[in-house]
């Protein structure tokens, strides 16, 4: 019968996991801030073409959420902007 080998170290082992998990984060970071630029610079080449980068950010944003929860969105607005008197319809404020 053998004497066990004594087992690595547990707290080398959790550093080395660790310092690997912050790398992979650090190498992720990288990437974003990469992407970030090309975004700008696709924004930049859209204003330049005559687009209304504002305009352009907030369809971007209304893709983003799910059709249904964009119609409920739209018509809680709409009832609002008519008990308010901004409606767009002038028919619409009659009801208001």
């Amino acid at each position: 019968m053998s004497i066990a080998e004594p087992t690595a170290n547990p707290a080398a082992i959790v550093a080395e996991e660790l310092l690997g998990v912050i790398e992979r984060i650090e190498r992720l970071e990288s990437k974003k801030a990469a992407l970030a630029g090309d975004i700008r610079d696709v924004f930049a080449e859209a204003k330049g073409c005559g687009f209304d980068v504002k305009a352009i950010r907030e369809i971007i944003k209304i893709r983003k959420v799910e059709a249904a929860v964009r119609e409920e969105q739209e018509m809680i607005v709409e009832v609002y902007k008519r008990a308010l008197g901004m409606a767009t319809d002038p028919d619409e404020s009659d009801a208001a």
